[in-house]
């Protein structure tokens, strides 16, 4: 059993508790195998917890993506209508040609501001699996304790 001694103050020496191993019964060969064993375990639980998650996002993503294919079809049908209309309404105040070439402008503005947010949504929705990627840090923040 090691005893430590500190001082606070000069020429004072002050006992502390004894210092003791967390299993003292135990190999140095034993502590590593359960060290290798319990990394093992961690890395499966990990694994375990990856695969949860991803399946989890795509089923999510997959039933999001069919309704969104759903709206974008329906919505496409809604604005070429729309657009005709427009167009055949215009057309009474200026030529034909002219009134469709401005619903179709109109259009293709609209299209580059949704195409402009669109990618800046999926730019901020790249993170994959985030409690995952938190828990592994933290593992290996641990696994780096462990074996000082």
């Amino acid at each position: 059993m090691t005893t430590r001694s500190t001082s606070s103050l000069p020429g004072e020496v002050r006992q502390d508790r004894a210092v003791q191993p967390l299993e003292p019964d135990k190999s140095l060969g034993e502590l590593f195998s359960q060290l290798g064993e319990d990394l093992g375990q961690l890395v499966s639980t990990q694994m375990e917890l990856a695969r949860t998650e991803l399946k989890e996002e795509a089923r999510e993503a997959g039933q999001a993506a069919g309704m969104f294919g759903a709206g974008t079809v329906l919505g496409y049908l809604a604005l070429t209508l729309l657009c005709f209309a427009a167009a055949w309404g215009l057309s009474e105040v200026v030529p034909e040609g002219v009134a469709f070439l401005i619903v179709g402008v109109v259009v293709g503005i609209a299209a580059g501001v949704a195409l402009m947010l669109g990618k800046q949504r999926l730019d901020a929705a790249k993170d994959v699996a985030p409690q995952t990627v938190r828990t592994l840090k933290e593992d290996a923040e641990w696994t780096r304790e462990q074996m000082r």
